[in-house]
């Protein structure tokens, strides 16, 4: 395992004395945590069992390939392909597990070459959104709606969110250093207890900054 950096023990350190302080109402502002990890999302797909069976046969389940970073979510064996107007992407993976409604995320990119122009939205938030065509081994699906492009966003837990003088909904705004550094606007946060603390971009973002998954960026707060 590799050692901690004076950095990284110095925040892990300000983020557990905040913790104690946050579960007693008091959270110096002045000391708050400002860098998150960030993890670079590819386009990938949530899934309801419905449609899966519909796609990969009755007698298949999701097959987990390995965890990612939310818990419990993990990356799936399975693939689809996807098919727009215009264009088609093959091997799109599925996260899992399944899904109370069935959701495409693409990058920018990845829209104009299915000739689709999805809005930015938050996972979830599907009405008013263009539907596509999925592909398994087993069959086709045409859906009416479902595809996004996801929005900036971090996760965090309550105490996260103390420990960094934010609160769920918040916009704020994320410095890149380096190279083809910049900032990066409209990044939402997003509370909840069984978060684990990271920042969601997708690959256009990630290549135009020169980013990578485990690049730890820093929060900017606009101080009133």
């Amino acid at each position: 395992m590799p050692t901690p950096s004076r950095t990284e023990l110095i925040e892990t350190v300000t983020k557990l004395v905040l913790e104690e302080l946050a579960g007693r109402g008091i959270v110096p502002v002045r000391e708050r945590l400002r860098f998150v990890p960030v993890g670079v999302s590819a386009r990938h797909l949530h899934i309801t069992r419905e449609h899966f069976k519909l796609l990969f046969g009755e007698d298949r389940e999701l097959t987990r390939s390995r965890d990612i970073s939310q818990p419990g979510q993990f990356a799936a064996e399975e693939r689809v392909t996807l098919i727009g107007p215009k264009g088609t992407i093959e091997g799109v993976r599925i996260l899992g597990p399944y899904r109370r409604q069935t959701q495409v995320e693409l990058a920018p990119s990845d829209a104009r070459r299915l000739g689709l122009s999805p809005p930015i939205r938050p996972s979830g938030r599907l009405e008013g959104t263009p539907g596509i065509t999925l592909v398994g081994p087993r069959g086709r699906l045409e859906l009416d709606s479902g595809v996004i492009i996801a929005d900036r966003h971090i996760h965090m837990t309550p105490a996260d969110a103390a420990a960094y003088g934010v609160a769920d909904g918040q916009e704020v705004r994320v410095k890149v250093e380096g190279p083809r550094g910049g900032v990066m606007d409209r990044v939402y946060v997003r509370v909840r207890d069984d978060f684990a603390l990271e920042m969601h971009i997708d690959t256009d973002d990630a290549n135009a900054f020169s980013i990578a998954t485990g690049d730890r960026l820093e929060l900017i707060l606009d101080e009133k």
